[in-house]
């Protein structure tokens, strides 16, 4: 079964949007209240490049924030588990999803699911990068969103099935208009899969950034 936001949970965003709560769609990314910075002493946040058809993407990802979740990520990033996917599933004033379908909406077998960490504190605000999952708080495995709006109804309200919410572990640092562009391509049906991009989203080549040397360390002029 591939890892959806909930029917409900999309249910309530429509309301949202019908209420007009639902935030504007703003063109940069949100701003979280918890630091995302690394500790003192520890290395900078790993960074992700995803070359897509419709132009790059950087995240970065937040290991002290989510450290299941990151790790998880980087592992398929590092074995090449996200090359040739696609991005899915694209609802406008809502979010991308991609990293488990391959152009032809056949699924790819993925590893064993890990914990929700939705209760780290993170919102799902625009740009922010999160795991997607089925209606088990704990069955995310490889498939994650990019929230292309402030998604309150996403977050952690407490530790029962409606309430875990959905886990954030990383935020967009280049190319939202990328993102943009991919939420608003035309979408249709594939069989029992609905807003799938007409043309195929592909992930050509999703990969770890090399970490920037620090001023110490950069090369002199």
């Amino acid at each position: 079964m591939s890892r959806t936001v909930s029917t409900s949970r999309i249910a309530l965003f429509l309301l949202a949007l019908t209420l007009g709560i639902a935030g504007c769609g703003a063109s940069e990314p949100g701003k979280q209240t918890v630091s995302t910075a690394p500790a003192a002493g520890q290395p900078a946040n790993p960074r992700v490049l995803i070359e897509t058809t419709q132009g790059n993407i950087t995240v970065e990802v937040f290991p002290g924030q989510a450290p299941q979740s990151a790790a998880n990520f980087l592992a398929y990033v590092k074995k090449g588990f996200y090359d040739g996917l696609v991005f899915h599933r694209v609802i406008p004033g809502f979010m991308i999803q991609g990293g488990g379908m391959a152009p032809d909406m056949t699924e790819k077998p993925n590893g064993a699911p890990i914990r929700n960490e939705a209760d780290n504190g993170l919102k799902n605000l625009r740009g922010t990068l999160a795991m997607a999952r089925t209606g088990d708080p704990h069955s995310a495995t490889s498939q994650f969103f990019i929230n292309v709006n402030d998604n309150a109804f996403l977050n952690h309200r407490g530790k029962s099935v409606e309430g875990w919410g959905y886990a954030v572990f990383g935020q967009v640092v280049d190319g939202m208009q990328v993102v943009d562009a991919i939420v608003a391509v035309p979408r249709g049906n594939r069989g029992p899969h609905g807003d799938v991009p007409i043309e195929p989203i592909v992930m050509h080549r999703v990969s770890v950034l090399p970490e920037a040397p620090s001023p110490a360390e950069a090369p002199k002029q």
